[in-house]
């Protein structure tokens, strides 16, 4: 079982089929927290709906093709992170990521976001990491803006959501970029 340790606080473990309980359990408890900004919420209103998502998941890590985690906050699933995809011909990761809603505010996904960027330049070697957030998502634009990505701009009706459409923030990182922030 892979686990990466990110602090005392907060881990990334890989994605197992025994947390479908524990995952399915936090999103009906965030289901309208979370419903103003993911647009699978009302397709997943049962176990079965989460145990099908993690199979996804796991094909697509078996697959080379993208890698998802949950987040461990204090020792318990706290969300979910990951790549939602990777591209190797273009060598760019695309994270994604949701935090149920009684741990926002305590810095988790900031952390989430710099491990996960830290690990696409030095253990996957890739080029780029994007992450996308909607527009009036300020918490989760807030991210990536303090990690120093940078706005590569709007993409207009990029989402679906429910009964709208939603625009998206493009932020992206280079590796060469990541790389000066260390030092």
């Amino acid at each position: 079982m892979f686990i990466h340790k990110i602090d005392e606080e907060v881990s990334l473990k890989m994605l197992e089929m025994k947390d479908a309980k524990k995952i399915f359990q936090l999103t009906d408890l965030s289901r309208n927290y979370l419903r103003e900004w993911l647009p699978w919420l009302d397709r997943t209103t049962k176990i079965e709906d989460t145990q099908a998502y993690i199979q996804h998941c796991l094909n697509g890590f078996a697959d080379n093709a993208s890698m998802t985690t949950v987040i461990l906050y204090q020792g318990e699933i706290a969300g979910v992170a990951g790549y939602n995809q990777i591209n190797w011909a273009n060598k760019t990761a695309y994270i994604g990521y949701w935090l149920g809603e009684e741990t926002q505010g305590n810095g988790v996904m900031t952390k989430v976001a710099k491990a996960l960027t830290d690990y696409t330049f030095n253990e996957l070697h890739l080029n780029k990491v994007e992450i996308r957030a909607a527009v009036a998502n300020k918490k989760s634009r807030s991210i990536p803006e303090r990690l120093g990505y940078v706005n590569e701009g709007c993409i207009r009706q990029a989402e679906w959501l429910y009964d709208h459409y939603v625009d998206h923030i493009v932020y992206g990182m280079l590796a060469e970029e990541w790389e000066k922030k260390r030092v």
